[in-house]
């Protein structure tokens, strides 16, 4: 991962909405913009029926475009994706699968957002470069037998949060 660069002296700007609002308080933009763009949680996850354990795999919604690490049909992703689920302040506090690096979870666990983030670094781009997102090494659900799915479960994300 690419260390950060040098932070500008910014003390003479007002707050940014994330240190001075909850979740439940920003305004759907903002929650949108929250998002820095990793894509980490449409990765597909496999569950053990017989303990309930919950196992990430490298695997991407077949929705996601791996390369730009968007959703190519975001508007219409729960009536074309069922298991796709709606993030919201709820949910952040209980998903434990939520990378520790994700805007929302951040915000909720009153840290700061990340050097890389988009709204921190002016730059869509900073999560790619720094290594955050899945781009590069998650493949599409749509180009896997479903029968090989436990193949590509992974030990587990590296902390970058």
């Amino acid at each position: 991962m690419q260390q950060p660069p040098d932070a500008p002296n910014n003390s003479h700007l007002p707050e940014p909405f994330w240190r001075t609002k909850t979740l439940e308080e920003m305004t759907p933009i903002e929650w949108e913009s929250l998002c820095d763009g990793c894509a980490r949680c449409c990765l597909l996850k496999l569950e053990d029926e017989d303990t309930d354990e919950v196992y990430l795999t490298r695997l991407s919604c077949k929705l996601l475009d791996v390369g730009k690490c968007r959703c190519s049909d975001y508007p219409n992703r729960f009536s074309k994706m069922p298991d796709c689920i709606q993030i919201d302040p709820e949910k952040v506090r209980k998903l434990a699968w939520l990378p520790v690096s994700c805007g929302y979870r951040r915000v909720a666990e009153g840290r700061d957002l990340a050097w890389w983030h988009p709204l921190i670094s002016g730059d869509p781009n900073t999560v790619h470069e720094a290594g955050v997102s899945v781009r590069g090494w998650a493949r599409s659900e749509a180009k896997v037998h479903v029968d090989t799915f436990h193949k590509y479960i992974i030990p587990e994300l590296p902390d970058v949060g």
